[in-house]
């Protein structure tokens, strides 16, 4: 079990200490993309209010979390298929599911 530990970072010119269980390397590179995010998002209205920067970057990164576990999903799928398959030409005795159980033959 990893324990906690405060690591201070920096966003858009504002220090935070976060308290957290990941590796201090880890919550620095989610840092460097959050405040890359939310740059981006200010070159492209350097006008716009920073909260509402913020929010926008946010909602841009949670796009982007959704259409991977999308695309997660359906490759998972597409494996599942190939399995299903691979194992339908496989001869009987060897039809066995990754949980080593005998597998539902057609």
């Amino acid at each position: 079990m990893s324990r906690v530990q405060s690591v201070k970072l920096d966003v858009q010119g504002e220090s935070y200490t976060i308290r957290s269980d990941a590796p201090p390397e880890h919550m620095r590179e989610v840092a460097a993309y959050v405040d890359q995010a939310i740059a981006k998002v200010r070159a492209g209205a350097p006008s716009l209010d920073p909260t509402r920067a913020a929010v926008l970057a946010a909602m841009q990164m949670a796009d982007e979390l959704l259409r991977a576990r999308t695309e997660s999903g359906a490759l998972s799928a597409d494996m599942q298929a190939l399995a299903d398959e691979v194992r339908r030409l496989l001869p009987p005795a060897k039809r066995q599911t990754p949980l080593g159980m005998p597998a539902i033959t057609e």
